[in-house]
């Protein structure tokens, strides 16, 4: 192969921005003069270590070592050699090479020909989308409510049903039969070589840089004896644990929103409805399961900073459905974000959504997401009769495991607090359950590093303390965050009985939740009180504490602090009453209406929808 000017090499690195290359894979923020940091794409990390110095054109990782230039980054990251690494720069920054013995630039240089070959395809396919034989596709395009517009935002395309109608193209276009081949476009048969695609409408499936590596295709005609989906094999560059489609067009969103949220659906017209209804950080995995590939490269996406962010699952209500949800939840704790689970009314997926009930449906899917281990919970009930007490013994020691494995010890009781509403039990008999639980397990609950703690080994470094400022920015910190600050400041202002039952509302932070259980067990009429709260709350979260004391509260005065502070102390036992009103409206569905269970559960509706009149009316 011929070898590229020493010149032209250095003239590419400087022209090329190292930031710019690393960020189209890695979330960068500022760590300092001159310098950015992520989380590490060449190792599993749940800190960042990863810094880049764009002045310099370097980038180091202090946890596994990795260091280099832009060059070395691209030949790790995407397995390139040192010519293709130049050469793809090249091209983006429109800087044309020389090579040493005066030749042309090779037309075969592995890897870079493969992605030349799917853009090629994929131009091919768009292209044949417009003819007479793709009307059928226009019509399955149209029937789900996607225009000629939404067809080539997402690069839409048709394969013809010809054998090998593709395949005269990109050969004509100089491309061997041995590159289409390695590149999965074709496939090699008894007769010789013909399109792998045909008669089926095709989606690119891109990389994160959206580079074109493979292939999605829906068969469209009831001759087609293939799957309903095809998607391209395993190619040098397309590998489908790795890949999720629409990460191209949903990145930029994921990393800028707040919360970052990604969505993930389960298929490709999931991906579409979502974005053109405004969940444009909507993706889908490629023929496999969800794993942990998978969120390796969305953890990079959404960032060191994720452990406010949220991942929401859509699955369908079915049984299918349900088991990817779980197997999805297996993988929870290698998250640094929030999981949730969202299933759309009467089981639909996010298309027929959109196109019965219109996007603003679509949208509300994440209104009604549920976190996914109350999800998982909610699986195991299922199967029990909870108006028994066999079923609820039975229920309890099937879903005690699942509490068991929370390994954030911040969560775990919520969730007992959580199964033992579910099951309408006493709380010290469903912990006593989980903690029998815990010590069948083979391993002891650790807590997941999203939640800042202090290790209990000898010698081991303490976690960074929550700050005020790192406090995730949503209305439900908000509220906790604001009340806790008027609790330390005006509690003792406050009618008593109504600050206590509003202390008596778990939180959803965990530091919050810290700082709530310490103010909750103070005396508010003893001076002193809320220095007391604060030295009793547990560390790391003394500090935040601390902060919550001393940061003024938004009031023009005394009097209009007490004022926001008694309706900040509402507003959280209106929410703990609408959180009870759900579980019971579950609960509702499980029990004979002529029971005396039901007649209970229907009693405490009524009583619950007249507290929270009371409290929303004063």
């Amino acid at each position: 192969m011929p070898r590229i000017r020493q010149a032209d090499v250095d003239e590419v690195k400087a022209r090329t921005n190292i930031a710019d290359i690393v960020g189209e894979r890695v979330s960068l923020k500022s760590a300092g003069v001159g310098s950015l940091k992520g989380l590490c794409p060449f190792h599993d990390e749940k800190s960042p270590s990863f810094h880049v110095r764009p002045q310099v054109g370097y980038y180091h990782c202090f946890g596994c070592g990795a260091s280099g230039d832009v060059y070395s980054f691209l030949r790790e990251m995407d397995h390139v050699s040192f010519t293709e690494a130049v050469e793809r720069l090249a091209g983006r920054v429109g800087y044309t090479l020389h090579y040493e013995d005066g030749g042309a630039a090779p037309e075969t240089s592995g890897r870079s020909r493969l992605y030349a070959a799917n853009t090629a395809a994929a131009e091919f396919f768009r292209a044949q989308l417009l003819s007479p034989d793709a009307e059928t596709g226009r019509r399955f395009l149209g029937e789900r409510g996607f225009d000629a517009g939404a067809a080539a935002h997402f690069g839409v395309g048709f394969a013809p049903r010809g054998w090998d109608g593709m395949l005269k193209a990109l050969t004509a276009q100089g491309f061997t039969r041995e590159e289409l081949l390695a590149a999965g476009l074709v496939s090699q048969g008894q007769r010789g070589v013909y399109d792998r695609f045909r008669g089926r409408l095709v989606w690119p499936i891109r990389d994160v840089t959206g580079q074109t590596i493979g292939f999605g295709a829906r068969k469209l005609f009831d001759d087609d004896q293939g799957p309903k989906y095809l998607n391209t094999p395993e190619t040098p560059i397309y590998k489908k644990a790795q890949v999720l489609y629409g990460l191209d067009l949903a990145k930029r969103d994921i990393s800028r929103g707040d919360p970052r949220r990604v969505v993930v659906v389960e298929g490709y017209t999931d991906v579409m409805a979502c974005h053109l209804a405004g969940l444009t950080t909507a993706i889908a995995t490629c023929g496999t399961a969800f794993g942990t590939e998978h969120i390796k490269v969305l953890r990079r996406v959404m960032g060191d900073d994720s452990a406010s962010g949220e991942v929401v699952f859509t699955f369908d209500g079915d049984e299918a459905g349900q088991k990817a949800a779980l197997r999805a939840f297996s993988e929870d704790d290698r998250f640094n974000a929030q999981t949730f689970v969202a299933v759309a009314p009467d089981g639909l997926d996010p298309c027929d959504l959109r196109l019965q009930r219109g996007d603003a449906a679509v949208r509300g899917l994440m209104d009604a997401k549920q976190p996914m281990f109350e999800f998982a919970i909610d699986r195991k009930l299922a199967g029990f009769d909870l108006a028994t007490v066999e079923g609820q013994v039975g229920a309890l020691r099937a879903a005690s495991p699942i509490v068991a494995e929370i390994r954030d010890r911040l969560l775990r009781p919520g969730y007992e607090r959580v199964l033992a509403r579910r099951l309408g039990m006493d709380p010290t008999e469903v912990h006593a359950e989980v903690e029998r639980a815990a010590r069948g397990n083979s391993h002891p609950p650790q807590r997941r590093e999203a939640a800042p703690a202090v290790s209990e080994t000898p010698g081991a470094p303490v976690v960074s303390a929550v700050t005020i400022a790192s406090l995730p920015r949503s209305a439900e910190v908000s509220l906790e965050r604001d009340a806790l600050i008027g609790a330390l400041q005006y509690g003792h202002r406050v009618d008593g009985e109504l600050l206590r039952r509003a202390l008596q509302q778990p939180f959803r932070h965990p530091a919050l939740e810290a700082v709530r259980e310490a103010t909750a067990e103070a005396d508010w009429g003893r001076p002193g009180w809320s220095m007391e709260a604060v030295n009793a709350v547990r560390e790391p979260y003394r500090s935040l504490a601390g902060e919550l004391l001393m940061t003024a509260f938004p009031a023009k005065d005394e009097e209009g602090a007490v004022a926001s502070t008694t309706d900040l102390a509402r507003r959280l036992i209106v929410r703990g009453i609408e959180h009870e009103k759900q579980e019971l409206l579950g609960a509702v569905q499980r029990v004979p209406a002529d029971s005396d269970g039901g007649r209970a559960l229907r009693v405490r509706l009524r009583d619950l929808d007249l507290e929270r009149q009371r409290f929303t009316e004063s």
